[in-house]
This record gives C-alpha cells, structure tokens and sequence, in this order.
C-alpha cells in the first residue's frame, strides 16, 4: 500500500506515470494507429493518462525536424560535392553532372529537398530552433542554393553550346525557288561599261538572281531535340528558386551568339556604316544578296526555330508567359538589329544604278518578312527599327531609279558606232528595263509621277496626255525613260555625216527597242499603240534611207539625154550613165559592206526594199541601151548584170569591209 501511495501521490507521481507509459509506447515500435489505440486503453484505466497524446505528438515531430535536418545535410553534400571550390582536384575541363544520369538524379533531388527544406523554413522554423540556430540554417539553406545555382548556369549553357545544332546554310539556299535570271550593269558617263554585245555574248555582262522564295514546310531543329528535357530540368529548379534573371541572362546570351554565328554562315557579317559604304561594288552585291537570302532564312527558319525552343524549355513553366516571351525578345534582338544594321547602311549609300535591283531585292525581303517578324518579337522598338529600315530602303529605291533617269537624260557621248549598228546605251537601258518590271508591284507601291513629268511628256516629246494618264506609275516612269532614250538616239544619229547613215542607225536602233518590248513584259506596259508607232517610224527610216543612199544611182538610169541629134553624143551620154552608175553603185557597196544591219529579218527586208526599187530600173536601162553599147571596150561601162547586180546587194550591211576587194577582183 505505501509504494502504490508513493507512486500516484503528487505531480512527481503523474509525470513518472507518464514516463512509463511512454517507455513502453516506445519498446512495443508499434505504427502510429496502434499507438493511438492503446492510449486509448490506458486513458481508461487511469485519467492521468489522458494528457499523454500531447507529449507523444510533440516528440514525433521533433523527429520529423530530426529528419528533415537529416535530409537537408544529405543534400547539401551532394551540393557541395559539385561545387569546384570545394574540389581536391581542379580539373582543365568542365565535368557536367548530366554526363551520367544518376549523378544528374542525384543532384536535382537534392537540390529540391534543398529547395523544400528553404520553403518550410520561410513557412515555420522549427520549434526545436530558437532565433540563432534557425538563422544559421536559413544561411546554410541560401548558400547551398547559391551554390546549386551557380553550378546550374554553367551546366544550362554547357547544354545549350554542346547540343547547338550548326545552321546547314547550302541545304536551306537548296530549298530556296529561283524567280529569275537578268541582266543588270553599271553604267557611267564614259560609256565604258555599257557593253558592245547582248547578255552572254563576252561574258562580262553581270546577272541578277533575284530573290528566290524558302520553301514553306522548311523546319530545322536548333538544338538537339533530345537536350530539350535537360533544359526543361535546369530552367524550372531556377526559376523556382527565384533565378529567373540569370535563367534568361545565360540561356538567351548563348542563343544570341548561336544567331550570330548562324547569320556568319548566311554570308552577313558584323559590319559599321561606315565599313559597308567602303566596299567595292563587286563586294557590297555579294553581300546584299546574302542579306536577301538570311533575311528570309532568319524569319523563318532561325527566328521561328528560336520560338518553338524557347516554347519547349519554358512549356512547364505557364505561369511564366511572360518570362517566355522576354526570353525570346532578348535572343533575338540582336539577330534583328544586326540584319537592320547592315539595311541601314545600305539605304545611305552612294546612288548608282546597278544597285537598284538589289535594293528593291532587300526592300521586298523586307517587306515580306514583316509580318511574321511583328507577330514574333512583341519588341515595338525592334519592329519601329525594322519599319524605319523599310521605309529607307523604299527611299533608296527611288533615289537609285530617278539616278538611273539622270544617267540616260545626261549620256551625251558622241562616241559613233562606225557600222551604224545598235548603239551600247539600248542595250544597257532595254536590258535594265526588261528586269525593272519585273519588279512591278513593288516600284507602282514606290514611285510617283507628278505634273512636271506630264509637261515634259507632252512637250518634250510630244506624246499623247491620255495615254500618259491612262498608265500604271511604273509605266509612266518607262514610257518617260524609252521617250528620253528614243530622243538620245535621235542626238546621236545626227553626228554622223552621211544622211544614209542615220537613217539606218535608228532604223536599227529602234528595231532593237522594239523586239526588246515585244518580247517581254515591257509590252504589256508600253502597249501595242507604242509598237505601232515605232514600226511605222522604222520604215519611214528605210524610206529615207532608199532615198538618201539611191537616188543619185537611180537618177543615172533614165533616159533623158538618150536618142539626141547624133548617134556618137547618144552613145556618149549612155557610157557616161553606165560609168556614172557603177560609179555611184560601186561607192555605195564599198561604203555599205561595212555597215551593219545586224537582226537578219530586218537586214532581209532592207535589201528586199533596195532590190524593189533599183534592179527592175536597172533590168529596164540594162536591156534597152546595153546593146547599143558594142566593141571591145562595151565591158568597161556594162560592167554589170541585172543578177548580178542583186547577188552583190546581197553583202550589203554584214560589217565586211573585204567584200569590197573581192568585188573589185571579179570585175577586172
């Protein structure tokens, strides 16, 4: 009776009963739902049992704080392992942990065990902590994930540098359609390089390839596809422990030197204002068509390829949107601004000619490019920059076309083409042309004609208001070039002293204009009334030719003089138009062998026109009066035959001068 009195008497009595209900809680190990039971019992036998679920509760989670600390110190081992600075063995090269795929499990589930614990330590800090050693852990916490962090960056970029994939360039311009293939040459006011022969007759013409269009199911995977999980990986354990700024600061920096690297491939280097003005010619083409072609390429495949992965890494992120599209803004902010840059500098250039259709190249890229370019980068400083740039190049357009305007208005050369063959200036400006309409719907969008350009059509020229009015702005601006060129030629057909001459200078000259429209889409633009006209001008040029060139000939077979008074002064007066007409026939075949008609339908019909109008004249004087001439000397004045005759008109025009030798060794 005294030890029961001794064992339930007073507060010492109760707490030893507690212990010992407890002691025996703790040998039995039993699962939690046993333990609730039988406290359950004890409760019953004895109601100083009761506040024993409090005491059993607030040891259990001490455990679980034991525990966690437990966790936490594991993990932060396997944080530290990682870290170089607390390696024995600095090693040259990087070792990433996702080289093995346990190292790479074993490093995240730490690293988000870390993460959990730094979570509940900014919830509740552990009872069992007081202010100090909460402090402490709070610090360990933040360190490790510094450190986890930093290791974090430098395996984000190794991921993204190693698994790049490098830009197949020569596959992509494969893929790209061919519009065309035209000509385009510089010219200056020496006429130097106007050219003396058609597209591919020496070679040195310079062609245009003009901008080909990609086709449109071209899609290239960036970055290995099979990396993607890895940067999915990193990207959400940084951005969930608030390292979302350093996230976008590695990940878009090597991307944007990958888009660099891409555009270096594409042939678009990183140049100044000032260095892009300072090329060559020959150079600054080369560029500027590489430019076209990365332009489409950039927008495409590389900008749009830029946005599928930026998509992918961030696609678990969705609370992050934001995030996700000033990743991608960053990234390809440069590869704009750089493509931009070299646009710009282009658009400040020096005006000549020859650039034009790579200018109009450049602005139709552009242009094209633009609405993709706005629905991808939400950057309305970039697509202002790119608007700005657009509208440059359109200004250099119609800076470079009104220079090439200028170029024809002021050629004054009065350098001759000695065969009165097609000068170089129609060739240069019909070939230019050709390709200028190409361009159609773009220049009608760029040029304009104003009432200056009206006045000078009509009075210039004297062309026909309504037809001026009635024509497309691109039409209009050809109709006053061709206006000015026909107008040119007409100068130049003056220089030459012989009348003859001129007339067959523009004869060829404006055939040439003619096939050269007729056989394009100039035709379309000019109309067939423009055609009509020049072949009616093209035989009033074979009528004045006849005319300049053989009257005198001509004028020596009539008969009047013939049949006088004497029988000896007729015979005279017909030697002296027999000599007087192999002299004038024999002048001008020396003279016209030399002459050129070089398109052989028009060459055809010239000395058709010539046989019309001399040999039936001849073949009359020859038959009535070539008797009377008999004796032994009768062949020094009927030298020749009426087929004769036309077998000589037959080397007329071919650029020949030796046929006159032959000519004279067949008559002696």
């Amino acid at each position: 009776m005294t030890t029961t009195t001794s064992i339930t008497g007073g507060g010492g009595g109760e707490d030893r009963v507690l212990a010992t209900a407890q002691q025996i809680m703790k040998s039995l190990n039993t699962p939690k739902d046993v333990r609730e039971d039988m406290l359950l019992i004890f409760s019953t036998f004895d109601n100083r049992l009761s506040g024993i679920s409090d005491l059993i509760n607030g040891e259990e989670s001490n455990n679980k704080n034991e525990e966690d600390l437990q966790r936490f110190q594991a993990a932060e081992k396997v944080i530290l392992r990682w870290d170089p600075s607390f390696s024995t063995e600095p090693s040259r090269h990087f070792n990433s942990l996702l080289d093995s795929k346990n190292d790479a499990v074993d490093y995240f589930s730490a690293l988000d065990e870390i993460i959990d614990f730094m979570e509940q330590l900014s919830v509740a800090p552990p009872p069992s902590c007081d202010g100090k050693s909460g402090q402490v852990m709070v610090e360990r916490a933040e360190n490790a994930i510094q450190l986890a962090m930093s290791r974090l960056e430098d395996e984000l970029r190794h991921v993204l540098i190693r698994n790049t994939v490098p830009l197949n360039a020569e596959r992509l311009r494969g893929s790209m359609k061919k519009v065309s293939l035209s000509f385009a040459s510089h010219i200056d006011e020496n006429l130097e390089s106007f050219g003396d022969h058609e597209i591919g007759d020496r070679g040195y013409d310079r062609f245009h390839s003009r901008g080909a269009s990609l086709d449109d199911e071209v899609i290239v995977d960036l970055v290995n596809p099979d990396a993607v999980l890895q940067l999915r990986e990193i990207v959400e354990r940084m951005v969930r422990s608030g390292y979302e700024r350093e996230c976008l600061q590695v990940y878009s920096s090597v991307r944007r030197d990958a888009l660099d690297e891409s555009l270096v491939i594409l042939g678009v280097e990183r140049l100044s204002i000032e260095e892009v003005q300072r090329i060559e010619w020959e150079s600054l083409d080369e560029k500027m068509k590489n430019w076209v072609h990365a332009v489409k390429i950039a927008v495409r495949v590389l900008l749009c390829g830029e946005k599928r992965l930026c998509d992918s890494v961030f696609s678990d992120l969705d609370e992050n949107y934001l995030m996700k599209k000033i990743c991608f803004n960053e990234t390809a902010k440069g590869c704009v601004l750089q493509l931009l840059n070299f646009g710009e500098a282009v658009t400040i250039c020096k005006r000549s000619p020859e650039k034009l259709f790579r200018i109009l190249d450049m602005y139709e890229a552009l242009r094209n490019a633009l609405p993709d370019l706005g629905a991808l980068v939400l950057d309305e400083l970039v697509i202002g920059e790119v608007r700005g740039v657009l509208s440059g190049l359109g200004e250099a357009a119609k800076g470079t076309f009104a220079e090439f305007e200028n170029c024809i208005r002021n050629e004054t050369s009065k350098k001759l083409v000695i065969t009165g063959d097609v000068h170089p200036l129609p060739r240069y400006v019909m070939n230019y042309l050709k390709l200028l309409v190409d361009y159609g719907e773009l220049l009608n969008l760029l040029l304009q004609t104003n009432d200056e350009d009206l006045h000078r059509f009509q009075n210039d020229f004297g062309g026909d208001s309504s037809q001026f009015e009635s024509m497309s702005p691109l039409g209009r601006r050809v109709l006053l070039l061709m206006s000015q060129l026909e107008s040119n030629l007409g100068e130049k057909s003056r220089l030459y002293e012989d009348n003859a001459m001129q007339h067959v200078f523009l004869m060829n000259n404006l055939h040439y204009l003619v096939r050269k429209v007729k056989d394009s889409d100039l035709g379309k633009v000019l109309g067939d009334d423009w055609i009509r006209k020049r072949r009616g001008q093209i035989r009033q040029c074979a009528t004045g030719y006849l005319r300049a060139s053989w009257s005198k000939a001509l004028s020596c077979l009539k008969d009047d003089g013939i049949g006088g008074s004497s029988r000896s002064s007729s015979k005279m007066t017909l030697k002296d138009k027999f000599k007087n007409f192999n002299s004038c026939f024999e002048e001008i075949y020396r003279i016209q062998t030399g002459w050129k008609v070089p398109e052989e339908q028009l060459r055809e019909e010239l000395r058709i026109s010539i046989s019309e109008k001399v040999i039936p004249a001849y073949r009359s004087f020859h038959g009535r009066f070539s008797t009377q001439l008999d004796g032994r000397h009768a062949g020094r004045y009927v030298k020749y035959t009426p087929d004769s005759l036309e077998i000589y008109l037959l080397d007329l025009f071919e650029g020949n001068p030796a046929v006159l030798n032959h000519m004279k060794r067949k008559s002696t």
